[in-house]
């Protein structure tokens, strides 16, 4: 696997952790880098956790599947890139903890109104979150079991990419609100089927890069 895959991957995975980090800058009356920083942290460390734990359980039967190796690591990478494009869909403008109300100006115009509490950075808060944003990255290192990727680069740089883009979901939440979480999911969602199209299309002999 190439730089170029490990990175389209890397922010794929890292759609859903950006999506809750906007929807936590939606709750910031002022912006913190500190506050950021911790929501990425919390978010970039599981990311990174997750592909191993996958990995290193994919390895215990990666000999035995070697044939069908590559329609797995496609079904998986479409499974999850399908899911995040649906659920970007389902509930494109409201977060767990925010709750968006239109309502109208004076003019006209539909405003939205934010209703809710500061975030908590806590763990109570934050490793369900994690957890949860992360068990897609789970499968895919399952993945990069069957395609021998070199493991410690490879979640080295998806923690990381998902810590950073996690930052800027919190800057983004906290200014434009949330217009650009469900597109960060659709985007996501669309790389990691490509990614797992490409992977199938190769082994099939159909392309090559």
């Amino acid at each position: 696997m190439g730089f170029l895959e490990l990175l389209l991957i890397a922010v794929g995975l890292s759609a859903d952790a950006f999506a809750v980090s906007v929807c936590t800058g939606l709750t910031l009356e002022k912006f913190k880098l500190n506050k950021a920083l911790i929501t990425g942290l919390y978010f970039g460390i599981f990311q990174a956790v997750m592909p191993l734990t996958g990995y290193l359980v994919g390895r215990s039967f990666a000999d035995m599947i070697v044939t069908y190796d590559h329609w797995i690591a496609f079904l998986l990478l479409a499974v999850i890139g399908g899911k995040m494009m649906k659920e970007s869909y389902e509930n494109p403008e409201c977060c767990s903890d925010v709750c968006q109300i239109p309502t109208s100006s004076e003019g006209g115009e539909g405003n939205v109104q934010y209703i809710a509490q500061e975030a908590s950075l806590g763990p109570a808060r934050m490793i369900p979150l994690a957890v949860a944003t992360s068990i897609d990255a789970l499968a895919v290192g399952v993945t990069f079991s069957f395609l021998s990727v070199k493991i410690v680069p490879a979640i080295s740089f998806i923690g990381t990419t998902t810590l950073l883009l996690s930052m800027v979901g919190v800057k983004v939440g906290h200014t434009f609100g949330s217009r650009y979480k469900a597109r960060a999911e659709q985007i996501g969602g669309a790389i990691l089927i490509l990614i797992g199209l490409k992977i199938l299309l190769e082994h099939l002999g159909i392309i090559s890069f």
